[in-house]
C-alpha cells in the first residue's frame, strides 16, 4: 500500500481530522524542515503531513528548505507526495475557486538550494524532469475533483515565480506569452527535489486570485484568505478521496 504524504502550503499549516499518532522532528543533512512531519490517520488512511511554510505561516516561498522538507518525508516513509498549492489563474479558465492539477511547469526563479546532487560527488548526475508530475498521481487527483462535482482543470502549465512579492502585469503577460497557465510560489524546486528522491509527485492547485492584469481589482490579502477560506474544504475532502483509493 503506497503511503501518501500531503504538503500543505498556505491556507493549509495544519489538517484538520488527521488523527496524529506521532510528531516527527526529523534531523536532515541539509537542515531542518519548515516544521515537524506528522504522522497519523486521514480519511481511515495512514498518512504523513507537512506544512510547507512551518506552522504557524513563518517562511515565506524563498526561504522554504525545500531539500529538507522533501528528505524528512523520504525518511519517515513517504512514497507519494501530495503536494497543496495556492495560485493565481493565468489563463482564463483559471478563476478563483478553480482547482487546476498542473501537468507541466516552467521554472523563473533563481538562488533556491535546487538539488541533492551538488556536493560531494563521485559522478554527476542529471535526472529525467521532462514530465515532471507522476501521471497516475495526477490522475488521482483528477478522478477525486470529478467525483466532488467542483470546477477544475485537468492539465495547466505552473509557472514558478521568486516571490515573495506578487508580479507585475507585464511579468503575467510575459507568463502567459510562454504559456503559463497558473503561476505560483512554491512548485520548485519542489517537484524536482522529489524526483530526486524517486518520489511520486503531484500538485493540488488551488486559484486563489486572478493574476496581475487579469481583474480591474487591486490584488489584495483579504480576497486572497477569503478565496484559501472557501476552497479549503473542497481540497481536503479531494485528498480524503484519493487516500481512500
Amino acid at each position: 500500500m503506497t503511503v501518501y504524504a500531503i504538503i500543505g502550503g498556505t491556507g493549509l499549516t495544519q489538517l484538520e481530522g488527521l488523527s496524529i499518532r506521532q510528531s516527527l522532528a526529523v534531523d536532515t543533512p541539509y537542515g531542518a524542515p519548515s516544521a515537524d512531519v506528522q504522522i497519523g490517520e486521514y480519511a481511515g488512511k495512514e498518512v504523513l503531513f507537512l506544512a510547507r511554510h512551518g506552522h504557524p505561516h513563518r517562511f515565506p516561498p524563498h526561504q522554504v528548505n525545500y531539500r529538507a522538507n522533501l528528505w524528512a518525508l523520504k525518511q519517515a516513509g513517504a512514497e507519494a507526495i501530495l503536494a497543496v498549492n495556492a495560485v493565481g489563474g493565468i489563463h482564463a479558465a483559471m478563476g478563483t475557486g478553480h482547482f487546476c492539477v498542473p501537468h507541466q511547469l516552467i521554472d523563473y526563479t533563481s538562488g533556491r538550494e535546487h538539488t541533492y546532487f551538488a556536493d560531494d560527488l563521485e559522478h554527476v548526475t542529471h535526472i529525467d524532469f521532462s514530465y515532471p508530475y507522476s501521471e497516475p498521481l495526477r490522475q488521482q487527483l483528477i478522478t477525486a475533483l470529478a467525483a466532488e462535482g467542483v470546477g477544475y482543470s485537468s492539465h495547466g502549465v505552473y509557472a514558478c515565480t521568486q516571490g515573495p512579492r506578487l508580479e507585475t502585469v507585464a511579468e503575467i503577460a510575459r507568463l502567459e506569452r510562454d504559456g503559463c497557465d497558473i503561476v505560483g510560489m512554491t512548485g520548485m524546486p519542489e517537484a524536482a527535489l522529489a524526483r530526486e528522491l524517486e518520489l511520486d509527485y503531484a500538485c493540488l492547485a488551488l486559484v486563489v486570485n486572478p493574476a496581475a492584469g487579469k481583474s480591474t481589482a487591486v490584488i489584495t490579502m483579504a480576497e486572497i484568505e477569503q478565496a484559501l477560506h472557501d476552497g479549503m474544504g473542497k481540497v481536503k475532502s479531494t485528498l480524503a478521496r484519493v487516500l481512500k483509493g
